[in-house]
């Protein structure tokens, strides 16, 4: 069984560190009928009730990998997956998806790139070794606090004209540069933070190719790093987009190979963070996940590729995915925005205002 670890279950070693006991217990596999027709699911936003219709429920937690396949009258097909952080990150869980899927339409005849489960690739160093710039760079644990408004979640749509004239205000930086900037400011514009705090933007960062040696295209497993970039309001709020975007180039640019060698060692040598907490991110941070570029739309079991693609639900304020436009955008993207309710109408005014300019 090539994913094999999405059949174990959760568990911890005798120091107290999770691991995954790969005793083929198995995925949870549900299949559901439902009255609703994919036009009732237009836009696909995230809420409780979507996770309820189509996610199943994991009981008990330590399984890895739920799946709930759900038929809709109109003869349209939904499928919800939860899977383990611990086990996956995006990437490899859309390796899973495309095999899977490319295994259920082609049979022996499908063509398939295995998982690679080298897991010691990323190990630590002997001793380990820690570059003084990797506490500033890095974060190990994000910070959660009791949320003080409802929640609200809104995606929104930018066709590619807008976002190549982002792009060219950024000064032709990348997409995820520039959207960022973007959601950056419009963020602390909204909440009204003090000009003088200090705001952070925290983002994942797929390391594949960035260790030495590069690691396999389908390594499987949670191959990434938190970075952070920090500056004050008033420089975000007053400044230019351009020279915002410019900095979260800059932060990516310093990831070499030792600096992110500095960064596993450190993780190993700070332990594990303590369990994430309910509630959301400081009104100053931002944690923006990028699927951009990822095979969202590939999943063909052989009924054509999904119409359309979205978390369930995004319920922690400050958390920001990015993902490419529906196949008929044209180039376009998605953002998913989770902020406070009652700051979500001028974000959304602030957001498509800068289009407008």
């Amino acid at each position: 069984v090539a994913f094999y670890p999405l059949a174990g279950r959760l568990s911890v070693d005798g120091d107290g560190r999770p691991e995954i006991d790969c005793n083929a217990e198995g995925a949870l596999f549900v299949v559901a009928q439902s009255k609703l027709t994919v036009d009732a699911f237009s836009d696909l936003k995230p809420s409780p009730e979507l996770r309820r219709l189509f996610a199943p429920r994991i009981e008990p937690a330590s399984i890895m990998l739920g799946v709930q396949v759900t038929f809709l009258s109109c003869g349209g097909v939904a499928l919800g997956t939860v899977l383990h952080h611990v086990a996956i990150d995006a990437l490899s869980a859309f390796h899973f998806f495309q095999t899977w899927s490319s295994f259920c339409r082609d049979g022996e005849a499908a063509m398939l790139e295995l998982p690679c489960h080298e897991r010691t690739l990323l190990r630590t160093r002997s001793p380990p070794i820690v570059h003084p710039d990797v506490h500033s760079m890095f974060s190990l644990k994000l910070n959660f606090c009791e949320p003080s408004d409802p929640i609200s979640t809104k995606i929104f749509v930018i066709s590619k004209n807008q976002l190549d004239a982002l792009k060219q205000i950024c000064g032709g930086l990348s997409t995820f540069c520039a959207m960022s900037a973007l959601v950056w400011q419009c963020m602390c514009i909204a909440r009204q933070l003090p000009l003088d705090a200090e705001t952070r933007v925290i983002f994942p960062v797929n390391i594949r190719r960035r260790v030495k040696p590069p690691l396999p295209d389908r390594y499987f497993g949670n191959a990434l790093v938190d970075l952070k970039v920090a500056s004050t309001v008033r420089d975000i709020v007053l400044g230019t987009l351009d020279v915002t975007a410019a900095q979260i180039k800059n932060a990516l640019g310093r990831l070499d190979d030792e600096m992110l060698q500095s960064a596993i060692d450190y993780n190993e040598m700070a332990g594990m963070p303590n369990k994430h907490t309910k509630g959301n991110l400081p009104d100053t941070e931002l944690r923006m996940v990028s699927w951009l570029g990822m095979p969202v739309y590939d999943a063909d079991f052989g009924w054509g590729k999904p119409e359309m693609m979205s978390r369930a639900e995004s319920v922690r304020g400050g958390f920001v995915y990015m993902m490419d436009g529906i196949d008929n955008d044209g180039g376009g993207v998605r953002v998913l925005m989770c902020m406070e309710a009652r700051k979500m109408e001028e974000f959304e005014r602030l957001f498509y205002a800068k289009f407008a300019q």
